[in-house]
């Protein structure tokens, strides 16, 4: 694979644990490519207490070698992973869930409400992560007037952080190898997702479920039908 000169993710090949893998890949991001104007960068694992609940999450949850399937949602938000550092995982299901008491204000995030339904649906947390690693395209957030901002919504900063993604991306796969995995949101997310993916072969096959937030802010009455939805692929692919 080509390497790009956008982040410096240092070497994992040593470390003994996936805790202690996914940990040095996200302590050692650094993004250098400029967001254009108004754009900011929310990388929550820079915050020192952020961090510790990241760290505290990690190691409770994959502390050992096992194998994952990889779910990529878009980047985190600024009430989720940008405040815990845990994709879709809000400070409130950080605490009740997944058992990891904060000081964070609990302030509820759609995505992250539907997520635990699907995580509970599916057996739990222990279950849940000891399938999967949820991660992101990019793994650090973007803001723009105090809005989250998706990565494909500013043309300009779509283009500057592209090769950072794509660094990223096989970052990733060096932590869970894997001929397929699964992409949060079936259109611009899986859209950018698969442009990608037909210009390196990273995956055979990527599989789109409905983004939770879409779900969540449009087809809400219908929650439980895409749990159902969610779990069938989650286990079946």
């Amino acid at each position: 694979m080509k390497r790009g000169n956008s982040v410096s993710l240092g070497d994992t090949s040593s470390i003994a644990t996936n805790a202690e893998k996914i940990l040095s890949f996200y302590k050692q991001l650094k993004p250098l490519f400029s967001t254009g104007k108004g754009v900011e960068i929310m990388n929550p694992f820079e915050a020192e207490y952020s961090w510790s609940l990241t760290r505290s999450f990690y190691t409770a949850y994959y502390n050992d070698k096992l194998p994952r399937k990889m779910i990529f949602g878009i980047n985190p938000g600024r009430f989720g992973g940008g405040v815990t550092g845990i994709p879709f995982t809000d400070p409130i299901r950080l605490e009740e869930s997944c058992g990891i008491k904060n000081a964070c204000k609990k302030q509820a995030e759609l995505s992250s409400v539907f997520i635990y339904k699907v995580i509970e649906a599916y057996g739990g947390p222990p279950a849940f992560y000891r399938d999967f690693f949820v991660t992101a395209l990019s793994p650090l957030g973007f803001t723009k007037e105090g809005i989250n901002l998706n990565y494909y919504d500013d043309n300009d900063l779509l283009t500057a952080s592209e090769p950072f993604i794509i660094e990223c991306l096989e970052k990733q796969m060096h932590l869970f190898p894997s001929d397929s995995c699964y992409c949060l949101g079936e259109g611009m997310n899986y859209k950018f997702f698969d442009k990608i993916n037909k210009k390196k072969n990273y995956f055979r096959k990527i599989i789109a479920l409905p983004h939770p937030r879409w779900i969540m802010q449009y087809r809400r009455k219908k929650i439980d039908e895409f749990v159902d939805l969610y779990i069938k692929k989650l286990r079946n692919e």
